[in-house]
């Protein structure tokens, strides 16, 4: 390993340039703030027309929160004794390769860079930033830390976690249960575009995976979100699809928690608890995307009972559930999210010769370049009936604020599918680099191909860190929308960096479809469009900074 590949006294250099990254968010925000308010208030037009600058703040937000955890995950495990060499590379590289971003332009996408003179503000950093970003993701530094992953292979993570002893046995269980039961077939699950097959998710089942977070006088593990964080990540890397298929459950099981009655939840929740129920989310129609608010699908009263007629898309799983949480307009007279409503809407499970045998409901698939596992469809209500009893909570009207208290949870789940994700690109590439000979060498022995597994290890940790801490401030009844979404916007990113890079590295293997890397990269790409699309999330985020 080369000498002196780890900055002196790193703590101290990290710890002094981090109010300096703070101070240009707040002054970054000030300045949107003055070209976006009017009459004493945010204006959304003037937002809309400072689009741009108002998501390069987003991003330089994100940046600061990212280095604020990394950071904070750096002194936590130092005064547990765990921060070895490898843990002191992944954050010197992590704070030279961020705070040269922040100097030089913050890659929001591939093909948009933010500029802090694009933000109205300006910097000069200190001797210890320039200092980080001078030395901090040198050459050296990449190829000592990709030498140290090549002694390490055969874990599900680089670098100490910083999780208590009772999250790692959890993480150790379900990377187990990946290695063993997922990875090996999901290759041919995607491949044959195949749901997943029934006998995994009732083992998932059996290991608590749906009930993890529900309660455990409902029947559930009562488990934290930080427990459903690590499983979710540690499946996902075996397999976005069985990575996500808790997500329905999380979903339904917290719209039902936080607004449902108590008969509603002594109905649902043991049942989707144990997995016997099984969820979908009815939300997307074909023509608002994630504008929630404009829904047209609508709920008439006849009887006791209401009658939903209209369309849906992008309805995950939805062929094998049994209860859809379904949003849909029981005001006729409202244009907005006020006349929503939301609906424990009971459904037939189907098979794949008759996928929707419920009365009044129809359905096709949408055939999808990856996260095949629960497959896609399009729906359409004519007619189709839900019991007065299934409105969630007994209340019209609450539709839309019954979702949004679902959107934290919604988002730090993603944010972990994300991160698994990536490190199954970093892994697989990084195995094929040491695998694949050229020039009478493997490919990891040359430094660009290095380099790449170098900061995915380094991004991924950050992207880890960021949202175990979204996950803490959720545990703590802390609000947590702001981490949240800045830990799925980050996630989405280095999802896809990875997977294109662990691609890269493969050559023209990695375009080809028997190459498991070909998988990962469709599947990594829709981590920025679901759950709130990265343009999205960034204007989510720019909204709340500004206040």
């Amino acid at each position: 390993m080369p000498q002196n590949t780890v900055l002196s006294d790193l703590l101290s250099l990290t710890e002094a340039s981090l109010p300096e990254v703070a101070a240009l968010v707040d002054q970054a925000t000030e300045a949107l703030r003055a070209k976006t308010s009017k009459d004493g208030r945010i204006s959304g037009a003037l937002l809309e027309e400072n689009q741009y600058q108002a998501h390069g703040l987003s991003w330089l937000a994100t940046y600061n929160q990212s280095l604020m955890q990394l950071h904070g995950w750096a002194t936590r495990i130092a005064e547990e004794g765990k921060l070895g060499t490898m843990e002191q590379l992944i954050v010197q590289i992590g704070f030279g390769e961020y705070l040269a971003q922040i100097q030089g332009g913050i890659q929001m996408n591939q093909g948009e860079m933010v500029r802090l003179a694009d933000l109205g503000v300006s910097w000069t950093p200190s001797d210890a930033a320039a200092t980080l970003i001078a030395g901090g993701n040198s050459n050296a530094a990449r190829m000592a830390l990709v030498a140290m992953m090549r002694d390490v292979q055969g874990r599900s993570i680089f670098g100490t976690s910083g999780l208590d002893e009772d999250l790692e046995m959890i993480r150790e269980q379900f990377y187990r249960y990946a290695e063993d039961r997922v990875k090996p077939n999901a290759h041919e699950w995607h491949l044959k575009d195949e749901l997943i097959p029934m006998e995994i998710i009732e083992e998932l089942a059996e290991l608590g995976v749906f009930g993890l977070t529900i309660p455990e006088e409902f029947g559930g593990l009562g488990l934290s979100k930080a427990s459903m964080v690590v499983v979710t990540e540690e499946l996902s890397r075996g397999y976005i699809g069985v990575g996500s298929l808790g997500t329905r459950s999380e979903i339904a099981a917290e719209l039902i928690l936080c607004g449902g009655t108590e008969d509603q939840k002594a109905k649902w929740l043991p049942g989707l608890a144990s997995g016997e129920i099984l969820s979908t989310a009815v939300f997307t129609e074909p023509n608002t995307g994630s504008d929630l608010g404009s829904l047209r699908t609508r709920a008439v009263k006849d009887g006791d009972d209401w009658v939903v007629t209209g369309n849906k898309t992008w309805i995950t799983h939805a062929q094998r559930t049994h209860v859809m949480t379904l949003l849909a307009r029981t005001n006729p007279d409202t244009t907005d999210y006020k006349g929503l409503s939301m609906f424990l809407a009971e459904k037939t499970p189907g098979t794949d010769d008759n996928p929707f045998p419920t009365p009044g409901m129809t359905g096709g698939e949408i055939e999808v370049l990856g996260y095949r596992g629960m497959k896609e469809y399009e729906l359409g209500f004519d007619g189709f009936r839900v019991k007065g009893e299934n409105l969630l909570g007994g209340e019209e009207g609450k539709g839309f604020k019954q979702l949004m208290e679902t959107f934290e949870s919604a988002r730090i789940q993603t944010a972990a599918r994300a991160v698994g994700v990536a490190q199954s690109a970093c892994e697989i590439g990084m195995q094929y680099a040491i695998d694949r000979k050229q020039f009478g060498k493997s490919l990891i022995e040359f430094p660009r191909v290095a380099s790449k597994l170098a900061l995915m290890a380094v991004e991924i940790m950050i992207a880890r860190q960021l949202t175990y801490f979204s996950a803490w401030e959720k545990d703590h009844g802390h609000r947590c929308d702001l981490e949240a979404g800045m830990a799925k916007l980050l996630g989405a990113r280095v999802a896809w960096s990875a997977a294109d890079n662990a691609l890269q590295i493969h050559g023209g293997n990695g375009f080809a479809l028997e190459y498991q890397i070909s998988r990962i990269l469709c599947d990594a790409r829709i981590l920025n469009i679901f759950e709130g699309a990265a343009e999205i999330q960034a204007q989510v985020i720019a909204r709340r900074l500004l206040g």
